[in-house]
């Protein structure tokens, strides 16, 4: 008779584990470190609500292959990247010679939606948007332990045509792409 000792039984289970792929859900949104530099900057939109900055974002593999009207490939890779805007001695955002608010300091949020073939098979039928999931990560590129990703998943939906985007669509039909 054959017997197995705890820490195969713990070591077999680890490599099963990292073996399969990610169940639905942030944690296999990868985290894009240095975005802001390898990815392309293709919006800005400034949220006066809020004195805040929206600096949208698209990996440059996936906007290579974009076309408008056309689903967008698999491993795009969207950004939706927050900063505070720089505010005036009155509290009023400062306009910058562009027209737009002046970004100013770190990220506060990175919001980030990734497309993968047969992720939408794992969403349940009410929150599929297609082959995305999203991720709400903190600036040291942790998951926002208070996320909630109805919202994402629920607003999105109403974006089908537009392959569940908002921005990028936009983006590809205003170049003419």
């Amino acid at each position: 008779m054959r017997t197995i000792s705890k820490s195969t039984s713990a070591i077999t289970a680890t490599i099963v584990a990292l073996a399969l792929p990610a169940a639905a859900g942030p944690e296999r949104v990868t985290w894009p470190g240095g975005f802001s530099d390898d990815y392309i900057l293709y919006l800005q939109v400034d949220r006066h609500d809020r004195n805040r900055v929206r600096l949208m974002y698209v990996n440059p593999e996936a906007d290579a292959q974009a076309r408008a009207g056309a689903p967008l490939p698999e491993g795009t890779v969207l950004v939706m990247a927050d900063k505070d805007a720089k505010l005036d001695a009155d509290g009023k955002p400062v306009i910058g010679p562009d027209g737009r608010f002046v970004p100013t300091g770190d990220f506060t949020n990175i919001f980030v939606m990734e497309k993968r073939a047969g992720w939408g098979a794992d969403q349940p039928a009410e929150l599929r948007n297609g082959d995305w999931d999203y991720a709400w990560f903190k600036p040291d590129g942790t998951l926002s332990p208070d996320a909630s990703y109805d919202g994402c998943f629920s607003c999105h939906a109403y974006r089908e045509e537009r392959d569940f985007t908002f921005t990028y669509a936009k983006f590809l039909i205003d170049q003419g792409r």
